[in-house]
């Protein structure tokens, strides 16, 4: 008789207690609004979402105001179609072009232009004013300080380091 072995029991889950839901609610809770505050006030500026002043911004300050297209989708943290999408939208407006690589032929570079840097200009003090009416101007210099911290610790635990990840930027 064959007889496969019983896979172990699975684990239980190890269930947020009543303090950490409350803050892992209210974190989802904020970090939704922010996002909504800062787009709606880009969308009201420049017509523009947010993602999209983002990669401006990456390319504004890179060298010659250009990058890669997989350097650009790496720094932003979304996948290689989602970055094309967005960057044809911003080709359209006139504030990005791209260009093949001359370094290698299969690969684009993402090319801030004239227009966009104006754009960039233009929109940068109602965004930083609305970051900091929305964030840094509600905490005290040692609660961002914290904030600052405990995001690192979160964002360098959620970088894969291992070959092969599943990273959206090889998506």
């Amino acid at each position: 008789m064959d007889t496969a072995p019983t896979p172990p029991p699975a684990a239980e889950p190890r269930w947020l207690d009543g303090d950490e839901q409350r803050v892992w609610r209210v974190y989802l809770q904020a970090t939704t609004l922010l996002d909504d505050h800062l787009d709606r006030q880009l969308q009201r500026d420049a017509g523009m979402p947010h993602m999209y002043y983002g990669l401006l911004v990456q390319l504004s300050d890179a060298p010659r105001r250009r990058l890669r297209m997989t350097e650009l989708a790496k720094n932003m943290k979304i996948t290689r179609s989602r970055l094309s999408h967005a960057i044809a939208r911003l080709e359209k407006s006139g504030w990005v072009r791209r260009e093949d690589c001359p370094s290698d032929k299969r690969g684009q570079l993402a090319i801030l232009t004239d227009d966009g840097f104006d754009v960039l200009s233009r929109t940068a003090p109602g965004h930083v004013s609305a970051v900091r009416q929305a964030l840094f101007d509600r905490l005290t210099p040692e609660q961002q300080k914290s904030l600052g911290e405990i995001m690192t610790i979160v964002a360098e635990g959620l970088q894969p380091k291992e070959a092969g990840a599943d990273l959206p930027w090889l998506r």
